[in-house]
C-alpha cells in the first residue's frame, strides 16, 4: 500500500497543477497552495540518500541546467553599486528619476524590479518539483501520469461545453481574468486549454502503447482502444471548437508524429520520418497565420490594434534591444512595456505577458537567459534522438518528446509556459525524457533472463 502511494505523488501533484493552475495573470491563492505543497518535494529530493554518481548522465545535466537557471535568477538580485548599474543599457529613465527626487543614487540589482524577480521564481517551484519528483525521487508510473494527462484534458472539455453553452455570463468560468465567451476549461487562457488537449494526444498513443507490450489479451486491448479513441475524438472536437489557431496546427503534426509512434512499434521507421514531421509541424503552423485566417500576427488589419501580437511584438524587440546584453529582469516584462506603449491607446485592458515565451525571455535575461535556453535546447534536442533511436523503445518517453516540441513550438507565438499547469506538464516531459523506461513484452523479458550464454577459448 505504502509502494502505490509513493508512486501517486508525482501523478497526484500534477493533477494538482492542472486543476488549480491555469492562469498567470490570477489565481494567486491557488499558485501559492502549489508553490507551498512543492516545497516539501524538492526538500525531500535534495535530501534524498540516492548518490549523484547513481542518477544518469541525462539526469545530471537536466539538474545541472536548472541550477544554472536559479544562478541566473539570483545574480540578477545582487545589489551593486551606482558606478556598475548606471552603465547597464536601459537604465538611464532610473537615473533620471532619483535625479529629479534629488536623491543620491543607492545600490540597486540588475533587476529593475526585484521583487517581481523573486515572484516569478516562485512560480518555478512546481516545475521544479515534477522534475526532481521524477528523476530523483521516482515517486511516479508513466502510464498514471498519462492518465492524469486525460483525465484532466476530457474535464476541461466538458466544463469548455457548459462555458460555451452558458454564453459569456457562465458560472463556469473560475477566473475572474478570462477569455469570455470562449473555451477556456480549467484555464483563463483558452490558448493555453488548447496546449495541454495537443500536449495530451501523443500520450493517448503511448498508453496503448504501453498495454499492447504488456501482452495484454486482445479483448482487454480491443477495450482499451475504444477507451482511447474516444478521449482522442473528444480532445480533437475541444481543439475545434477553440479558438487557438496555433494548437490547431501544431494538432497535424502532433497526430502524424503520434501514429509514427504506433507504426513504429513493429518496424523500424526511416530516418527521415522525423524531418518529415518537422516539415509538417512547419507547413502547419505556417498555414494557420497565413492571410485566410483572422490571426492577430500577420493579418494587416491586426497590426492597428493596440493588444495585437503585432504590436506587443514589435514593442517588445525593440525594448529588447535596448536592455541588451544584460536584460531588465525576470518578471518585469508589464512594467517596461508600458514605457512603451502609447498614452493616447491605453485603455483598460493591459499586455501582461508578450505572448511570445522567447522574446520575453531575451527581454528580461538578456543574452545569460539566451545562452541557457540554447543550452536545454541542445539537451532536449539529443534526447529526442536518443529517445527514438532505442532499441527497447519507452513509449511515454516519445510521447514525451512529441508533447514537449509541441509546447515549444506553441511558445513561439504565447506564454503557455508561465502557467503552473503547463510548465508542470512540460517539467514532466523533460523527466520522462531524462529517465527512459523500456517497455518489452513479458515472455521477451521472460526470454531474457532465462538465456545462457556459452563462450570457448
Amino acid at each position: 500500500m505504502i509502494h502505490y502511494l509513493r508512486l501517486g505523488i508525482v501523478p497526484f501533484y500534477l493533477a494538482l497543477c492542472l486543476l488549480l493552475g491555469g492562469a498567470s495573470a490570477a489565481g494567486y491563492w491557488a499558485n501559492m497552495a502549489l508553490q507551498l505543497l512543492a516545497l516539501p518535494i524538492i526538500v525531500w529530493a535534495a535530501a534524498a540518500a540516492r548518490p549523484s554518481q547513481a542518477l544518469s548522465a541525462p539526469v545530471r545535466q537536466l539538474i545541472a541546467l536548472m541550477l544554472l537557471m536559479l544562478l541566473l535568477i539570483g545574480l540578477q538580485l545582487v545589489p551593486l553599486p551606482p558606478s556598475i548599474w548606471t552603465a547597464l543599457p536601459g537604465r538611464q529613465p532610473v537615473v533620471d528619476g532619483f535625479r529629479l527626487l534629488g536623491e543620491p543614487l543607492p545600490w540597486l540589482p540588475l533587476s529593475l524590479d526585484p521583487y517581481w524577480t523573486i515572484s516569478s521564481a516562485l512560480w518555478l517551484l512546481p516545475a521544479i518539483a515534477v522534475v526532481l519528483g521524477i528523476v530523483r525521487l521516482g515517486t511516479f508510473r508513466p502510464s498514471w501520469l498519462a492518465w492524469t494527462l486525460t483525465t484532466v484534458a476530457i474535464a476541461s472539455v466538458a466544463v469548455g461545453a457548459l462555458q460555451i453553452a452558458g454564453g459569456p455570463e457562465s458560472p463556469w468560468y473560475f477566473y475572474e481574468i478570462t477569455n469570455y465567451g470562449t473555451t477556456t476549461g480549467l484555464f483563463a487562457n483558452a490558448n493555453h486549454l488548447a496546449t495541454l488537449m495537443v500536449a495530451t494526444i501523443p500520450f493517448l498513443a503511448a498508453l496503448y502503447l504501453a498495454a499492447t507490450a504488456k501482452g495484454r489479451s486482445v479483448q482487454k486491448s480491443s477495450g482499451l482502444f475504444v477507451v482511447l479513441a474516444g478521449a482522442l475524438a473528444v480532445i480533437l472536437v475541444g481543439i475545434l471548437i477553440g479558438t487557438s489557431l496555433a494548437a490547431i496546427g501544431l494538432s497535424v503534426p502532433v497526430l502524424a508524429a503520434s501514429l509514427l509512434m504506433i507504426l513504429g512499434r513493429r518496424r523500424k521507421l526511416p530516418k527521415w520520418t522525423g524531418a518529415l514531421v518537422a516539415l509538417l509541424m512547419l507547413g502547419s503552423v505556417a498555414t494557420v497565420f497565413s492571410a485566410p485566417f483572422a490571426n492577430n500576427l500577420t493579418t494587416q488589419g491586426e497590426k492597428s490594434k493596440e493588444d495585437s501580437r503585432y504590436n506587443s511584438f514589435t514593442k517588445s524587440l525593440a525594448a529588447t534591444a535596448d536592455f541588451m546584453p544584460v536584460g531588465s529582469g525576470i518578471g518585469t516584462f508589464q512594467q517596461v512595456y508600458r514605457m512603451r506603449e502609447d498614452p493616447n491607446t491605453v485603455d483598460r485592458f493591459y499586455m501582461n505577458h508578450v505572448h511570445g515565451d522567447y522574446i520575453e525571455l531575451a527581454l528580461e535575461t538578456g543574452v545569460p537567459g539566451l545562452l541557457v535556453l540554447f543550452l536545454f535546447l541542445l539537451w532536449w534536442a539529443r534526447r529526442c534522438v536518443l529517445v527514438w533511436r532505442a532499441e527497447e523503445p519507452d513509449y511515454f518517453a516519445r510521447a514525451a518528446t512529441i508533447a514537449s516540441a509541441a509546447i515549444l513550438a506553441h511558445s513561439l507565438v504565447d506564454y503557455p509556459l508561465r502557467t503552473a499547469a503547463i510548465s508542470a506538464v512540460f517539467a514532466m516531459c523533460c523527466g520522462l525524457m531524462a529517465a527512459p523506461r523500456a517497455q518489452t513484452r513479458p515472455s521477451e523479458r521472460s526470454a531474457t533472463k532465462s538465456a545462457r550464454h556459452l563462450s570457448a577459448d
